[in-house]
């Protein structure tokens, strides 16, 4: 089986390789990687010992996030390193000031012994999944702690299946996991781990922290005026497809759509299935001309988000939240939306996600198909408040999994 995850890897790094040749996306994971150890040399000391958190991507590192900075606070003088596998979260998050951020190089012995030696890592902090079999193995060979935080396990996974022996062994070499369900708890034990406790996700921390303090922004308040708003979040073209429609039905309503991919082709074609004047935000947030058009730009219905960053703080101007990537792989975060107070809406790939499904059950969310069950979901929210107090609710009551985090980590006051 090792042999296979070998030959795993390589076959994916080739097939990055050949993606790189028209994929933006692909190229950065390429070229992010070039030199790595020469970039590591240039800002890490190896003789200092550092804490290391590693995260897939952007939505990890907000969920870790927490964990982080309250370690930081903590002790404030403690080195940090950060690594990404995913591009869309390294290359939005490589100047964060709290930490020196890196790529992750591919999961390989010899790259898993370079890197760990050139962070001198005295702890490894691993948000919710991914699971290396030759880091993970070096850091138990070195006796270096290694903490799992957020995890949420299903059994589908090979981990829990009868040939999932190698895998099983890769969860061993974990020092302890902190999950999100009483399920994850109870496969793991199914597997001889019992180093595990639940304590829930700390995603619920950084969103309750970021609705209580979010960045003002004068010029979507500007846009929207007295209007209510429908906040579109990290949507996807099968997301667009049936939003369009909502905008003509609905003339007294505001609609903000923040795509989850902003080139200028996705850009467009959002624009070209709406029906009804939109509006780009790096329109609107050009300087201000004499007898320019922006004044009549925000009497545009429809306002696109053409840049990366803006999603968690666009949620206060809302008063209902479409989730996308429900109609794909599964759908993004709907949490910075309901700690808002803002009653959600995704499609039908939801599975995977409990926050979802509580929200479902607490009728503060709701998943659709079709055209019509979103205009039927759009309308029963548009007025329902209690929908709203429920879902900003149910982040209140879940938040506090990253001082038990922190607790735990540093009882032998190990950093």
């Amino acid at each position: 089986m090792l042999l296979l995850y070998i030959i795993g890897i390589q076959l994916y790094t080739l097939l990055i390789r050949i993606f790189s040749l028209f994929n933006p996306k692909a190229k950065l994971f390429i070229n992010g990687r070039k030199n790595i150890y020469t970039l590591i040399a240039q800002k890490i000391n190896p003789a200092e010992k550092h804490i290391w958190f590693h995260f897939a991507s952007l939505g990890e590192f907000e969920q870790g996030r927490p964990v982080l900075e309250k370690l930081k606070a903590l002790y404030p003088d403690k080195k940090i390193v950060v690594t990404f596998f995913s591009p869309s979260g390294y290359e939005i998050r490589k100047n964060y000031a709290l930490a020196d951020v890196f790529y992750l190089p591919l999961d390989s012995a010899a790259n898993a012994k370079r890197f760990i030696t050139s962070i001198n890592p005295e702890m490894a902090i691993f948000t919710k999944y991914e699971f290396w079999h030759f880091y993970f193995k070096e850091l138990k060979e070195r006796e270096i702690p290694l903490y799992v935080i957020s995890g949420i396990f299903r059994e589908s996974q090979a981990f829990f299946k009868w040939y999932g022996g190698f895998y099983r062994n890769i969860l061993k070499s974990v020092t302890y996991f902190f999950v999100q369900n009483e399920e994850s708890k109870n496969l793991l034990k199914s597997i001889g781990l019992n180093n595990v406790t639940i304590n829930g996700d700390t995603r619920f921390d950084r969103v309750y922290e970021n609705a209580q303090a979010p960045k003002q922004l004068p010029l979507i308040e500007s846009f929207i005026g007295s209007s209510p708003t429908l906040i579109c979040g990290s949507t996807w073209p099968e997301d667009e497809k049936i939003l369009s429609a909502l905008p003509e039905k609905y003339p007294d309503w505001k609609f903000i759509i923040a795509p989850h991919e902003v080139h200028e082709s996705h850009i467009e074609s959002i624009e070209k299935q709406l029906t009804v004047n939109s509006l780009r935000f790096s329109v609107l947030n050009k300087p201000l001309d004499v007898g320019s058009s922006q004044i009549s730009d925000l009497k545009s219905q429809v306002l696109i988000i053409d840049n990366i960053g803006m999603l968690s703080s666009l949620y206060q101007y809302g008063k209902v939240a479409y989730i996308g990537g429900g109609f794909g792989t599964g759908i993004h975060n709907t949490l910075e939306a309901a700690a808002f107070g803002l009653p959600v809406i995704f499609g039908p790939k939801y599975d995977k996600f409990q926050e979802a499904k509580d929200l479902i059950a607490i009728g503060a969310a709701k998943s659709i198909n079709s055209t019509d069950e979103l205009i039927n979901a759009f309308e029963s929210f548009a007025e329902n408040k209690n929908a709203a107090k429920l879902a900003k609710k149910y982040v209140e009551d879940k938040k506090g999994a990253t001082d038990q985090v922190i607790s735990m980590i540093t009882k032998s006051d190990r950093p």
